[in-house]
């Protein structure tokens, strides 16, 4: 039996890896699981009645790109947060979370080829695993560019040579960044958008931690590009309920950008989608429509932020996250950190070379760990503290 060679040099999956690391040990304590970023804050108790509501909507195939009420929600969703109009019928289409959509939209939107040559996508590194297999899927380079300490944990595609860019078909960017909390600026985002401009490439913003955040929501990229008068087949972005509602198992989330580049997502969707069911369709719309939980799930967030702060804050290296709820960790060996914290006090974490990938010889998630702040207060008070006490003891 042959296979595909373009997925032959795959590096088994974090997930796979974490277990074969860790559970041939014996946990220290109590489990404490801070790896994966599952949120565990309570959803909005109305969101089981909605569903149940419209659940003879289980009984019809469901609308292909999105119900009209599910459309109109993400569209008033994206004009209260970003303040950029966007047509229903047009331009949003709803997704089966956001790995389907960032999937689908290089099958959807990448050349097969450019300058006469192999196409390569931008991704940072560490990055979300799904943007290196879709670019594979459609016979890219996948070029992983470090976003480290000294890139402000964002990627300096500015800094690549011009023979990578002039076959740059598109760009991924995750803001505020899985896993270190950075968030792209203004004028970030109105630098890629110059440079996608002058390149001739399209920006794939993976935006769903954009509700989770410190202090000042996170500019979007939509927005800088609506307001410097970009190209709109320029960007496409990404957003999800996984995280903003704690509704990971719904999966239910949005692609949007120009008209064009939504049909043609539209037309892969006719053929090799699924459309989420309709009651799931149309709670989801009603969650759109509320910030209030947004509001109170955000703050529990934020005492979190302070909680690690307060126990690590004078950690060598340790930066307080801007966004998302996770913590990118300085250690000396990874996977040996990992073992330790798991063997001496039944903490799980995720070594960061887990989420990275060698470029130019170096794995830029080796040196750090990354911890999951997604369980309740007290719970994840202690995980931190003990984090301290075995890895930094003062």
């Amino acid at each position: 039996m042959v296979y595909p060679e373009r997925f032959s040099n795959l590096p088994a999956h974090a997930w796979p890896r974490l277990r074969a690391l860790l559970d041939v040990h014996e946990g220290g304590g109590e489990p404490i699981h801070m790896t994966i970023g599952e949120p565990k804050h309570a959803f909005p108790a109305w969101v089981t009645d909605k569903i149940t509501e419209h659940a003879a909507g289980f009984n019809s195939y469901p609308p292909n790109d999105g119900a009209p009420a599910l459309k109109e929600a993400i569209c008033g969703f994206v004009s209260r947060r970003y303040g950029v109009p966007l047509d229903a019928e047009s331009q949003v289409m709803a997704l089966n979370g956001t790995r389907e959509g960032l999937y689908n939209a290089v099958m959807a939107l990448c050349p097969e080829t450019k300058a006469g040559g192999k196409p390569a996508i931008l991704m940072p590194n560490p990055f979300y695993q799904v943007y290196m297999i879709a670019s594979l899927s459609v016979a890219a380079d996948p070029v992983m560019v470090p976003a480290t300490t000294e890139s402000g944990h964002l990627p300096d595609y500015h800094s690549l040579p011009d023979g990578i860019l002039n076959r740059t078909t598109a760009a991924f960017i995750c803001s505020p960044a899985n896993p270190q909390g950075a968030v792209a600026s203004y004028e970030y985002w109105r630098g890629l958008i110059e440079l996608a401009e002058k390149y001739d490439f399209r920006i794939f913003a993976d935006e769903c931690y954009s509700e989770i955040y410190r202090n000042e929501a996170p500019v979007g990229a939509l927005q800088v590009a609506h307001e410097t008068g970009a190209d709109p087949d320029r960007v496409v972005i990404f957003h999800s309920l996984s995280k903003r509602s704690n509704l990971p198992g719904l999966r239910s989330g949005f692609v949007a950008s120009s008209a064009e580049n939504i049909t043609q997502i539209k037309q892969l969707r006719n053929y090799a989608g699924s459309p989420l069911p309709l009651p799931i369709q149309l709670a989801s719309a009603a969650v759109w429509n509320d910030e209030e939980h947004v509001i109170e799930n955000r703050a529990m967030y934020v005492e979190k932020y302070d909680i690690a702060d307060r126990v690590l804050g004078n950690v060598p290296g340790y930066a307080s996250p801007e966004a998302g709820f996770f913590l990118w960790l300085p250690v000396k060996s990874d996977e040996e950190a990992a073992v330790k914290l798991w063997r001496e006090t039944g903490v799980r974490v995720l070594p960061g070379g887990y989420l990275a990938q060698d470029w130019n010889g170096e794995n830029p998630g080796q040196g750090y760990i990354r911890a999951a702040m997604v369980a309740p207060k007290a719970e994840t008070a202690r995980g931190i503290e003990l984090i301290r006490d075995c890895l930094y003891p003062q």
